[in-house]
């Protein structure tokens, strides 16, 4: 283990100061994720900033009827709210199909949103990865891929994000909320992870030195129906192969919203607007599902070894829509 300087912040200002006063810091909080990779020598910060003490701890409702999760919520806490089970079951359901109760337990609403990809060959210092050392190449795209991206890909990298609850917020029209040296700004949950392109070492769009405040759950989307599904090799404690969450509203017969976001198939939760455009105005039939889903996934460009996915997530997306709004034909 590399030394590494510890602070412990007792408010925004002071962790976004220590932040910048320690370049080459990471922020801690539940640590599920950021102290495996220092234990992998992936993650080197010359010091860690500890965020749990903030009062970023509380779901709120806010006047306009949203809901506001603080940054240090715990996944378990999240996914048992009351307001969250009832009025976004999507995401409860999403946090519940994450990782084991202990880890729920210690995972915090704004690290699952950074953390960074189970690609074997990012985790592994002996073998090339363009995402932890730019200009190294990428193993996986000629090496072992099953797992991998078929949908907004490079030749840069090929990895895909883990989040089971980012691909929820994603359908749910979510904001993160952020603080920085610039002040505080929001940005869509499904905006805020970027695909690779050239620069596959940038996760997200976040700014150096800002920290996730919270994620706002929008009034537009409360209580609409929602769920999430995943599909992974073993039943239990295991990343998504394939994932789909969506949010339905039927007004007068037809779709009037639709919010579709797929997990494990891109570099960042995949919301699949050429789906929703497709099923807006339109009668909620088995057709209509097929056609949308086959109309996002038409864009896909699976690897050697990783097609199966196109035909698994179809599936889950027929199967997640179908639950949401019986087809009204055949």
């Amino acid at each position: 283990m590399k030394p590494f300087a510890y602070v412990r912040a007792d408010s925004v200002e002071e962790a976004t100061d220590a932040f910048a006063a320690h370049p080459g810091a990471r922020y801690l909080g539940g640590g599920t994720n950021l102290v495996d990779l220092m234990k992998l020598g992936v993650e080197t910060p010359t010091a860690l900033v500890d965020v749990t003490r903030l009062p970023l701890d509380v779901v709120e409702e806010l006047p306009d009827g949203a809901l506001r999760v603080g940054a240090t919520v715990r996944n378990s806490d999240l996914a048992a709210h009351p307001a969250v089970r009832d009025r976004y079951p999507a995401l409860s359901q999403a946090l519940l199909a994450g990782a084991s109760g202990q880890l729920r337990n210690a995972a915090t609403t704004g690290g699952n949103l950074l953390q960074r990809t189970r690609c074997p060959y990012f985790q592994d210092l002996s073998k090339p990865c363009n995402k932890r050392e730019p200009g190294t190449g990428c193993g996986a795209l000629e090496g072992v891929h099953r797992d991998h991206a078929v949908l907004g890909h490079s030749e840069q990298c090929v990895a895909t994000h883990p989040s089971d609850m980012a691909v929820a917020l994603a359908a749910l029209d979510a904001r993160v909320e952020l603080h920085g040296p610039e002040g505080a700004r929001s940005v869509p949950v499904a905006d805020f992870h970027r695909l690779p392109g050239m620069h596959p070492e940038r996760d997200t769009e976040i700014h150096p030195g800002e920290l996730i405040t919270g994620v706002v759950l929008p009034a537009a989307t409360a209580g609409l129906p929602s769920a999430y599904r995943k599909a992974r090799d073993r039943a239990s404690y295991a990343f998504a192969l394939a994932s789909v969450a969506a949010v339905l509203h039927l007004k007068d017969g037809v779709v009037d919203r639709a919010g579709i976001a797929f997990g494990a198939l891109a570099h960042r939760p995949w919301r699949a607007r050429r789906a929703e455009d497709a099923l807006v105005g339109a009668a909620p039939t088995t057709a209509a599902f097929e056609h949308a889903v086959d109309l996002e996934l038409a864009a896909a460009e699976p690897l050697r070894d990783n097609a199966y996915k196109v035909p698994l997530a179809r599936r889950l997306a027929l199967d997640v829509l179908g639950r949401l709004a019986p087809p009204a034909t055949t």
